[in-house]
Order: C-alpha cells, then structure tokens, then sequence
C-alpha cells in the first residue's frame, strides 16, 4: 500500500513538474506523510531517482516538438550538474534556514511580477545568441543549480521564470529548456545521496516509472495548449510553493 501511494503521488509530480516545475512540492510531503521515521536524506534520495528519469524523459518529448539550442544548453546542463553537486556539498557544512525564510519573498516577487507583465512569456525572442546564450545559460545553470543542491524547492520553477525573463524565451521553450538543466542538477543530487547510501532503489525505480508517465501526459497537455497554457499552470504552481514555503518557514 505504501508503494502504491508514494507512486501515485510520483506520477501526480512528474505531470506537474513536465510542464513547469515544481513536482517535489507533491512528492517529498507525500513521502514525509507515508515514511514519517525514515531519515530525510534518504526521501530527498528517493525523490530525486523518481524525478531524473521524469525530467529526462519530458527533455526528450520536448526535443521533438521544440527546437531547442543544443550548443548552448548541453555546456549549461554540465554547470548545472557541478552546481548542484557543490549545493549538496556545502549543505553539509552550511545550514539552508536563511533560504527558508528568504524563499517565500522571492517566490512572492516572481509571482507578481509574472502577473504584472500579461505579455511576458508569450513571444520566443531570445535576448542572446551564440557565446552571449551559452554564457547567461551556463551561469543560470551553475547558481540555480547550485540552489537545487543546497536547498531545492522551486528549482523547475526558477529554471522557467529565468530562461522567460532573463533568455526572452516564450514559457513553451523556456520549459523544455528548464527540463534538460533540471535533469542535470536531479542527477547530480541522485548520485550524491546514493553514494552515501540514501537511495531505497525498490521504492526509487517504481516511483520513477509512474514519473514517468506522468512527465509524459504532462509533456504532451503542454505542446497541445502552448505557452498560454504554461504560463497559467506556472502561475499555480509558484502560488502553492508560497503557501507551502510559507508554512514550513513561519507557520508550523
């Protein structure tokens, strides 16, 4: 029975997460709630071998519909890949409560901000090209990256609002974008906490199959209804991660 739960909350965050990010903030409570006495490190493990193959897969169904900028997002991903590993490194040396606090203020900006501009997101204009794109690529990558190692909530969120604001990407390639920097970072926290031994491979693999199919559907609803679409879930979506930070942070 508990497999069947945390799988089912595993397919709800990749249909989420496929589209604009965001997928841990149903996954991780989810596991917290079924496995209440397991150790923290090993539910994150396991919320990042579901997630992998879930934001791999949505890359892939992306890449098929969406032309994506190869050259300059491959260098990006590889920083968000070392990124995240020194985010998860520092965390053990660092304490992350001053993101928690800090996190619902930021999340708060964007989501005013995204509300404010009606037009943003809705026309593919990317601000940079060439070695300009693959510099402000690979620096959103290393610092986003870094964060999901460190601390981790909103990281699909803040890849999307950031290849939209800062890129000029319309939200449909500013999400098929994310997908792929996302993959990266997932995998380097992936291969972190399994190497020390916090990854419940039975529980991982399973949960990674129904993120899967979820990332799959999501994916799919997201190249059928375009960026206006995107846009609005993304909305949602960062309202509920306030809330949620906001609750963890000063409520409970």
């Amino acid at each position: 029975m508990d497999l069947l739960l945390v799988s089912l909350a595993s397919l709800l965050a990749g249909f989420v997460d496929s589209i604009v990010g965001g997928g841990g903030l149903i996954l991780v409570p989810a596991m917290f709630a079924v496995f209440p006495n397991t150790h923290p490190a090993t539910l994150f493990g396991i919320n990042k071998g579901a997630a992998v193959l879930g934001t791999a897969a949505a890359t892939v169904q992306y890449a098929r519909r969406v032309d994506m900028p190869w050259r300059s997002l491959l260098p990006a991903a590889g920083a968000a890949f070392i990124g995240a590993m020194a985010g998860a490194w520092t965390v053990t040396v660092i304490s992350p409560d001053f993101l928690r606090r800090a996190l619902p203020f930021v999340l708060g900006a964007v989501l005013v901000y995204t509300l404010m501009r009606k037009d943003l997101g809705h026309a593919h204009d990317p601000a940079f090209a060439g070695r300009r794109l693959t510099a402000a690529a690979s620096l959103m990558g290393a610092v986003i990256g870094f964060y999901d190692g460190f601390f981790g909530p909103g990281t699909g969120s803040f890849f999307v609002f950031l290849f939209v604001r800062w890129l000029g990407f319309d939200f449909l390639h500013a999400s098929a974008s994310a997908k792929l920097l996302n993959t990266a970072s997932n995998l380097a926290a992936l291969l972190l906490f399994a190497l020390k031994g916090h990854v419940w491979w039975h529980y991982a693999l399973v949960m990674a199959l129904a993120n899967v199919v979820g990332s799959l559907a999501g994916t799919r609803l997201a190249l059928k209804h375009g960026s206006g679409f995107v846009r609005w879930v993304f909305i949602v979506v960062v309202g509920a991660l306030i809330l949620k930070t906001t609750w963890d942070a000063w409520l409970r």
